[in-house]
């Protein structure tokens, strides 16, 4: 099953992962990019979208978005 936040993004599997990481930090509120101590939190969120993203290209997904 595909995480939810990543269906989110809304991202072609085709997309690289430099934009994955682009979309993925758009997807969060700048409140929420400001405070350093989600750091370890928002680097966990952005390895979570890239191994989806990953897992969904591997599995040979049609586009969607």
């Amino acid at each position: 099953m595909t995480d939810p936040a990543y269906q989110r993004l809304g991202l072609p599997s085709a997309a690289s992962p430099y934009a994955v990481l682009r979309a993925a930090v758009r997807a969060l509120h700048p409140d929420t990019r400001a405070v350093r101590g989600f750091r370890t939190a928002r680097k966990r969120f952005y390895r979570q979208m890239l191994c989806a993203h990953a897992a969904r290209q591997a599995a040979g997904d049609p586009p969607s978005g």
